[in-house]
């Protein structure tokens, strides 16, 4: 029997993307835990900018993915509290504070309890929110395998690649070098690790980065564009790394002989769902085990989130913070909803 005198469904609220380009706020039900699972009463979950502003709009990931199903109910990354727990859960009670990985934007959330992990006790709700969307430049950095003193170059610095900077550092990237088109994103870098931030549009932008890299060693590719990646390859060291964090949405034309093939290139499919579900073995972490790392590293004061979320909001302005991901050029890096003001 589950180990709460809640057995039933629970009403909530939630956010739902209704259909092209329409954000509403729904009255839902959340079912009740069976064996294995949770149910949480989420406090807080973030916005994955690029990801979300690509399902509103119905972004194509590639020929073979269908787009344009709605409604969609995105969201994957928040914090909470235990509400109740199913038959044979040990591992947590009532009560417990937990980060949520593949939780969408809504006030509770049931989910298997492998997809919630313990927060330490000096992370707020707040932080710990994003800890799980942290974990996808985590898994780049370990799949690029950076070795100490080796060059490390992030281009894009949403909150992925803002991530990025400050996980390479931690891995004993020399120089690491942030690369956005925005000025503010740059400095923000700077203040969390980088050794050199660029503007992609400067003139002679692979020669500056051979400049200061003899060629770069590692590159995580956050943005998913085409011109990025190409851009990226130039700049690239003899049998250098790749790492494709960001989903490239479109055709893209790569000279794969010149950039890829004779220099030893290697590309890396960094994609969240590039890492083993149950068991971790060396190089190859599970989701559940970078957000267990996630969380160390935010409570011994390594992974800071103060600078990177930008904006908390209620779940009843959904509509219009949704409308501004998709008309504002400069959208918050780090937005979240704060689900008990639902």
């Amino acid at each position: 029997m589950a180990k709460s005198p809640w057995v039933w469904g629970m009403k909530m609220k939630r956010i739902v993307f209704a259909q092209e380009r329409v954000v509403e706020l729904w009255d839902a039900e959340c079912p009740a835990p069976e064996a294995g699972q949770i149910r949480g009463r989420t406090a807080y979950t973030a916005i994955s900018a690029g990801t979300e502003r690509a399902n509103l709009i119905g972004a194509p990931v590639g020929p073979r993915t269908a787009v344009n199903v709605f409604p969609k109910y995105l969201g994957y990354s928040g914090s909470g509290i235990v509400a109740q727990v199913g038959e044979d859960v040990t591992d947590f009670q009532p009560g417990d504070r937990v980060a949520l990985r593949w939780c969408s934007h809504s006030e509770y959330c049931t989910l298997p309890k492998e997809n919630a992990a313990l927060i330490p006790d000096t992370v707020s709700l707040r932080d710990a929110a994003t800890a799980f969307i942290s974990t996808f430049p985590l898994a780049a950095v370990r799949k690029a395998r950076i070795e100490l003193g080796e060059s490390c170059m992030v281009m894009g610095l949403g909150i992925l690649g803002i991530f990025a900077v400050s996980y390479a550092r931690m891995a004993g990237a020399y120089p690491v070098i942030a690369v956005d088109f925005d000025e503010d994103r740059r400095a923000l870098a700077l203040k969390l690790g980088a050794d050199y931030a660029l503007d992609p549009r400067m003139e002679n932008f692979a020669e500056r980065v051979k400049q200061l890299t003899g060629g770069v060693n590692a590159v995580i590719e956050v943005t998913g564009n085409g011109a990025a990646l190409n851009q990226a390859l130039s700049c690239t060291a003899r049998f250098g790394r790749v790492a494709l964090l960001g989903c490239t949405r479109t055709p893209t034309e790569v000279d794969f002989y010149h950039d890829v093939h004779l220099p030893g290139i290697t590309l890396i499919g960094a994609h969240t769902a590039a890492r083993p579900t149950r068991e971790s073995y060396p190089c190859y972490w599970t989701e559940a085990d970078d957000l267990r790392t996630a969380l160390r590293l935010m409570a011994a004061g390594r992974l800071d989130t103060h600078e990177i979320i930008g904006e908390v909001h209620a779940p009843a302005e959904a509509p219009e913070v949704y409308r501004r991901l998709l008309e504002e050029k400069k959208f918050p890096l780090g937005v979240l909803f704060e689900w008990e003001r639902a």
